[in-house]
């Protein structure tokens, strides 16, 4: 036997196959399945896929037995310190950190995309006045092929860098514009003497009535947790983001259809989910009998913001982050809020309490963004809308990725059927 490849023996007929490993940069190697079924006659059953490897990729590399995330090769932590949130997406479409000239005109690029067209302003009115901003997303995001023929020939690589240019400039004008019509202000066209999210904050907050000014440190705080949301791995959104474009849908449907399952509360609703979970422990001398609960097993209360089905460590976001929700805080007077201060208290007892250190359910990057989104004034409904806007790179870059390779063909998973046997119809008068 090679040492690139695994031998399966199939006790049942004693036949047996040999299949090719497949090695990354890091990670395990994958078993390459292509022949099992037409060979052995198996099919394979992983439920989530948790064991299946759907690609290859060049785009993010997670350990989280070490608590590792990679963009490009390059560790969050250096970018997250030494980068900006428009730098890292360039290095997420290109696969290199842009030069100055480069960042230059890529910043001019998404700058210059980020107008809406006007048509749209009817279609934002076509929704109830109360309608969720991630409902008005994904309609208006899978809109946007009505508007841009000029870039849906997924065969054209000009076609498809001008489709994710348009994604990512256009997301926050999306979403300013959402949460605009849920709250029943006039839309704010954006503005390209901002940044990115200075841009994104003054179309939200501003109103035509008063000047507004763009704080600096939820700018920061803001660019900071949407490079850490870029991109990570196959996760359910980019997963379908990948299915859905592999059928040769427009990329603007795919985008949606990202919108879609990230709007799942076991996918993007965590954070928001941390501030319930706050809510309902209501006070400081709520927290002991809260952590009794947590501990047993018995008890369906579960500490939300705790702990990451894919880091095993402490999530690598989460130590980033935890410095700047801290500096929100501070500066910007929240921390009078008895909300935060049972946050930071739940913190500290859960980052010192033997049972959390052993299980390793240290507070993860959904716990201190959503105490960062609060004290921007950001609404819970729109906590899941921040997280679409940042992981539009990602999804743009997966989706250009996909496209881009050879032996590229629609999804299509298999199944286990399980239930009834073949049977004959048998007419309504005799049943």
């Amino acid at each position: 036997m090679s040492k690139d490849s695994v031998t399966i023996i199939d006790n049942l007929s004693g036949r047996q196959i040999e299949l090719p490993l497949k090695r990354g940069t890091h990670g395990p190697a994958a078993i390459d399945i292509g022949r099992f079924y037409r060979e052995l006659g198996y099919f394979t059953y992983d439920p989530g896929f948790l064991s299946t490897a759907s690609c290859q990729s060049k785009l993010t590399f997670i350990d989280g037995d070490k608590g590792i995330l990679l963009y490009g090769g390059y560790p969050i932590e250096q970018l997250a310190e030494k980068s900006s949130f428009l730098e890292v997406a360039y290095l997420m479409l290109y696969g290199k950190l842009p030069a100055p000239e480069q960042l230059n005109n890529f910043k001019k690029i998404i700058t210059h995309h980020s107008m809406l067209n006007e048509s749209l302003k009817s279609f934002f009115r076509g929704f109830y006045h109360d309608a969720h901003p991630m409902a008005i997303m994904v309609g208006v995001v899978g809109s946007l092929s009505a508007f841009y023929h000029d870039s849906t020939d997924i065969n054209n690589p000009q076609h498809r860098e001008i489709a994710a240019h348009r994604m990512i400039a256009k997301m926050t004008s999306i979403a300013a514009a959402s949460y605009k019509h849920s709250i029943g202000e006039p839309q704010v066209y954006p503005d390209n003497s901002l940044s990115y999210t200075g841009n994104l904050l003054n179309m939200m907050f501003s109103v035509p009535c008063e000047e507004y000014h763009v704080d600096p440190v939820a700018e920061k705080a803001l660019d900071l947790i949407f490079i850490l949301h870029i991109d990570h791995e196959q996760n359910a959104s980019t997963s379908t983001v990948r299915l859905a474009g592999s059928s040769g849908a427009n990329p603007f449907a795919c985008i949606a259809s990202g919108i879609a399952a990230l709007w799942g509360p076991a996918h993007g609703g965590a954070n928001e989910a941390v501030l319930n979970m706050l809510k309902e422990i209501g006070d400081i001398k709520n927290i002991p009998s809260y952590i009794a609960r947590a501990k047993d097993k018995q008890d369906p209360f579960r500490l939300m913001g705790f702990g990451h089905r894919v880091y095993k460590n402490y999530d690598p976001r989460a130590r980033i982050i935890r410095k700047m929700c801290h500096e929100v805080l501070e500066k910007l007077g929240a921390d009078n809020d008895p909300l935060f201060e049972l946050a930071l208290r739940l913190e500290e007892i859960a980052l010192n309490d033997d049972y959390f250190i052993e299980r390793k359910l240290y507070p993860n990057v959904d716990f201190y963004s959503g105490l960062i989104y609060k004290a921007l004034g950001i609404p819970s409904n729109m906590f899941t809308v921040m997280f679409a806007i940042a992981r539009t790179v990602g999804w743009v870059a997966q989706w250009m990725e996909m496209i881009a390779e050879k032996d590229q063909r629609i999804g299509r998973p298999r199944q286990l059927y399980v239930g009834p046997a073949q049977r004959d119809y048998v007419p309504i008068d005799q049943r």
